[in-house]
């Protein structure tokens, strides 16, 4: 579902220099510009451990995301969802959180940190609160875990 025919949107995995400047462009531009967080908080070093998903709406890169399996758990956590502002409300973040569950082995549990008032959008897509609220980078997140349907 990361894409359809009538839609505007689709999501592939990163696989080049180019796509992967996109990525970086787009989180500094929503992470460190908009939410002012800091690039040592943005940048932490798991990258490399990670897959990257790139969201284009009508062929311009407009959102991003990444998939990181934790290797003595084997659980999944999803993370660094970012979508640039004009392209906010248009799909595009559900688009990237269904390619990423599509790239999950079933039975694997998936988990995200998420800001606090981002709790609906992932709660319309089948997450639950899994526990208190904490601080990460000086923002107010829980961590909730999908649900398969």
């Amino acid at each position: 579902m990361s894409s359809t025919n009538d839609s505007p949107i689709v999501v592939r995995e990163v696989n080049s220099d180019e796509e992967f400047n996109h990525i970086f462009l787009i989180r500094t531009q929503v992470f460190v510009e908009e939410e002012a967080l800091s690039q040592e908080d943005e940048y932490d070093g798991f990258d490399h451990l990670s897959r990257h998903f790139l969201a284009w709406y009508e062929g311009t890169p407009v959102g991003t995301a990444r998939l990181r399996k934790l290797p003595v758990s084997g659980k999944v956590r999803l993370e660094r969802f970012a979508v640039l502002k004009p392209y906010r409300r248009r799909g595009v973040g559900s688009a990237i959180l269904y390619k990423l569950i599509e790239e999950v082995p079933p039975g694997t549990e998936i988990y995200v940190h998420v800001q606090t008032y981002n709790i609906d959008f992932f709660n319309r897509h089948h997450f639950e609160v899994d526990s208190e609220v904490f601080e990460e980078a000086g923002v107010p997140h829980v961590r909730m875990v999908y649900r398969e349907t």
